[in-house]
């Protein structure tokens, strides 16, 4: 089993030393899911929300978010992204928004954790322009998709039924 990377050998939190990595692509996607009600789907898909276009939003929200996720979580680096893209589909049946994003760059660590900051703001902000109509809403499912680059290589999450 793989020792934790972030605990140095005292057992302190410590930011990991990446300079002798090697510099790869690396690319992260992750999601996010929000459930809602049907009324709250309807009012999305009309366009008809009186704070305008919720998804325009969001995505600007996860985009910001990837860029300041090192502000937010102690550990992780300051990356230079040359790439964040947030995605939503609109489920009708299932009454859900499924967030999905992306993001990429050359460097010498991951973005999965920007990824997740990306597909969780997108999340909350949809989430907070909703509320006042639905304040039922949950998130669910924020998890990380698939990643290439670095020593492991590329990863993809099991497939779920």
């Amino acid at each position: 089993m793989s020792t934790l990377s972030h605990i140095n050998a005292q057992g302190e939190a410590n930011m990991v030393d990446v300079s002798e990595k090697a510099i790869t692509v690396r690319e992260a996607r992750a999601q996010a899911i929000v459930s809602m009600s049907p009324q709250t789907v309807a009012l999305i898909s009309t366009g008809g929300h009186h704070k305008g276009d919720v998804f325009a939003v969001a995505r600007i929200a996860g985009i910001q978010a990837a860029k300041k996720c090192s502000d937010l979580i102690p550990l992780c680096h300051p990356l230079m992204l040359s790439k964040v893209q947030v995605d939503f589909e609109l489920q009708q049946s299932l009454n859900q928004v499924v967030i999905t994003s992306r993001c990429r760059l050359s460097g010498q660590t991951g973005v999965e954790m920007e990824a997740l900051t990306a597909a969780s703001v997108a999340a909350l902000t949809l989430f907070d322009m909703c509320k006042a109509v639905d304040p039922a809403m949950v998130i669910s499912d924020i998890k990380v998709l698939e990643k290439q680059g670095g020593k492991t290589g590329h990863w993809q999450a099991p497939k779920q039924d």
